[in-house]
C-alpha cells in the first residue's frame, strides 16, 4: 500500500527512523485495529495509533461522556457530556487524521457479536475495565488467531502485555488464560469507580499498549509477549513477570473445556448467592426506624466522606480483617452506592456465620432519590 505525498510529510518524522521507513509506515497503513472501549486506556490508544498512521480503526464502546471521566480521558471535553465515547472519539479522531478510516461499534461487545466484529480486524486492544470483557475479548482472539494487546490499571498500578502474538516458528505467544485461567472472587476486583484510579495513569498504560500495537504491527523491536509489565507510578519503577503456556488453560490447555465462547458475566459472577441471603430493607422502612438496624457501609472511604447514613464503614475488602466490629445480635443493614457491593459483603459474611443480614434495596443511590435528594453520591 503506497504513500501519498501528503502521508510522507505527515508521517516524516518516524519514517526517518531506523529499520522503520517507508516499509513500515507501509504496514500501518494497510493495519486494522480495533480498541475495545474508548475510555481511560482506549482513548490515548485511539490517538496515537490514530497520528501513526493506523489505516483502519475500530473503537467499541456503548457508553456516554460523564463529568467523572474527564478527570482521566482527555481525548473528551466538557461540551461532549452524554454522547456516545466511541461516537466522540471517532470524531474528534477523523479531525487529527483525515487517512484513518473510523468504524464505530456503539454497542457492548459480548459473546453474540464479539467473533462477528473481531474477525475483521488484524490486532485487538483491549481498553475495557472488567473481567467479563477481558475474558470475552481474550477467548474471541484465541479463537480467531488475532493477537491482542493487554492492559488494566487500578489507583497507582498499571500492567500491560502482548497476548497470543505469532511468534517466528508458527506458535502463538501465551494469553490471558495462562495468567489468570478463571477470575478471582469478585470481591477481590474492585472497579475504578470503587478504588479510584490515578488521572495520568491511563495515559501511561495506554500509551505503552499503542506502543506494544505499533511493533507488532511493524515487526520492530521486541515485544511484550511472554512477559506481563507491571508499572507503579508512586515510585516509578516497573518490573516483569514472566509468562509461560499453562497446560490448565481451559481454551488453549493439553485438556480445553471451553471451544466457543460463554456467558462470561456468569463465569467472572462466582458462587450464585441464594435469594434468602439477600433478605432487604427498603430506603423508607430504614428511614422510619433506623434505631432498630445497626448499618454497615462497604464503599471505599472518600465515598463515605462524601455523604453517608451514620452507619460503619468498612470497605468490602477490608471486611475479613475486622469482622469483631460487626454485631451477631442485632440486624445489620449492609449497603453501598447500589447494592451490588453489600450483596457481595452479604454472601462474604454468611460464611462468616452471620445469619442477621439486610441489603439496603439500592444503596444510598435509593436513599438520595426517595429520601433525601440533595445527598451527593458520586
Amino acid at each position: 500500500m503506497t504513500l501519498s505525498r501528503d502521508e510522507l510529510i505527515r508521517y516524516n518524522r518516524q519514517i526517518i527512523l531506523p529499520d522503520f521507513g517507508v516499509a513500515g509506515q507501509e504496514r500501518l497503513k494497510a493495519a486494522s485495529v480495533l480498541i475495545i472501549g474508548a475510555g481511560g486506556l482506549g482513548a490515548p490508544n485511539l490517538q496515537y495509533l490514530t497520528a501513526a498512521g493506523v489505516g483502519r480503526i475500530g473503537v467499541i464502546d456503548f457508553d456516554q461522556v460523564s463529568l467523572t471521566n474527564l478527570q482521566r480521558q482527555v481525548l473528551f471535553n466538557t461540551d461532549e457530556l452524554g454522547v456516545n465515547k466511541a461516537t466522540a472519539a471517532a470524531s474528534k479522531l477523523k479531525a487529527l487524521n483525515p487517512e484513518t478510516e473510523f468504524e464505530v461499534f456503539e454497542t457492548q461487545i459480548s459473546s453474540e457479536n464479539a467473533m462477528a466484529i473481531i474477525v475483521d480486524y488484524d490486532l485487538v486492544v483491549d481498553g475495557s475495565d472488567n473481567l467479563p470483557t477481558r475474558y470475552l475479548v481474550n477467548d474471541a482472539c484465541l479463537f480467531l488467531e488475532k493477537p491482542l494487546i493487554y492492559g488494566a490499571i487500578f489507583r497507582f498500578e498499571g500492567q500491560v502485555s502482548v497476548f497470543n502474538q505469532e511468534l517466528e516458528h508458527g506458535s502463538r505467544g501465551p494469553n490471558y488464560r495462562d495468567l489468570f485461567p478463571t477470575p478471582p472472587p469478585p470481591e477481590m476486583v474492585p472497579s475504578c469507580s470503587e478504588g479510584g484510579v490515578f488521572g495520568v495513569l491511563p495515559g501511561i498504560v495506554g500509551s505503552m499498549q499503542a506502543n506494544e500495537a505499533i511493533k507488532v504491527i511493524t515487526g520492530m523491536g521486541t515485544t511484550l509477549s511472554g512477559k506481563l509489565l507491571l508499572f507503579d507510578s508512586l515510585d516509578f519503577t516497573s518490573r516483569y513477570l514472566n509468562i509461560r503456556s499453562n497446560e490448565n488453560n481451559p481454551v488453549t490447555g493439553s485438556n480445553p473445556t471451553i471451544t466457543k465462547l460463554i456467558d462470561y458475566e456468569a463465569f467472572c459472577a462466582g458462587p450464585v448467592i441464594e435469594e434468602e441471603v439477600l433478605a432487604s430493607l427498603s430506603v423508607h422502612d430504614l428511614h422510619a426506624d433506623n434505631s432498630r438496624y445497626f448499618i454497615l457501609d462497604v464503599r471505599e472511604p472518600y465515598e463515605y466522606d462524601i455523604s453517608n447514613l451514620g452507619g460503619l464503614n468498612i470497605p468490602l475488602g477490608q471486611l475479613k480483617e475486622q469482622l469483631e466490629q460487626i454485631p451477631g445480635d442485632k440486624q445489620v443493614v449492609v449497603h453501598c452506592k447500589s447494592g451490588v457491593r453489600s450483596a457481595q459483603a452479604i454472601n462474604l459474611l454468611k460464611q462468616e456465620g452471620y445469619t442477621n443480614l439486610l441489603n439496603l434495596e439500592g444503596g444510598i443511590l435509593a436513599w438520595q432519590k426517595e429520601i433525601d435528594s440533595e445527598m451527593a453520591v458520586y
